[in-house]
């Protein structure tokens, strides 16, 4: 690309994204929240790895509530907050991962089973 045209097409993004609008936007809790928020179903994708005896049942199930609420909030508020509801349909997703997992080791997985899911966790750093 020639160099009028690389300026021409970064005037074009800066008008349509940094913009006084988008700005404003980016320095409300409309934005921060979600993104502070985003942790919590990082950590939950994080966690997908580990070793199941480490799942608190109780815990996943009320997240999977929390997120549920969550998302059907980040719809009703005034103006809708996408943002937020992409954060807990992500959060929904893991942790219903997490309460598979939960379920399936707990109650599913044989005493053999269980015994040789513990020494593979037990070996790893």
């Amino acid at each position: 690309m020639s160099q009028p045209v690389q300026r021409a097409a970064m005037r074009s993004f800066i008008q349509k994204y940094i913009n006084k609008e988008t700005m404003k936007y980016v320095f409300t809790t409309h934005f921060w929240g979600p993104v502070s928020n985003f942790g919590i179903p990082i950590a939950a994708i994080y966690d997908l790895k580990k070793d199941p005896t480490l799942i608190s049942g109780p815990m996943t199930f009320a997240l999977i509530a929390y997120s549920g609420v969550f998302m059907r909030y980040a719809l009703a508020v005034s103006p809708k907050n996408y943002l937020l509801f992409g954060c807990h349909l992500t959060n929904e997703i893991a942790q219903m991962g997490q309460g598979y997992r939960y379920l399936n080791y707990t109650y599913f997985t044989s005493d053999e089973e269980k015994a040789k899911i513990a020494s593979k966790y037990e070996q790893q750093p």
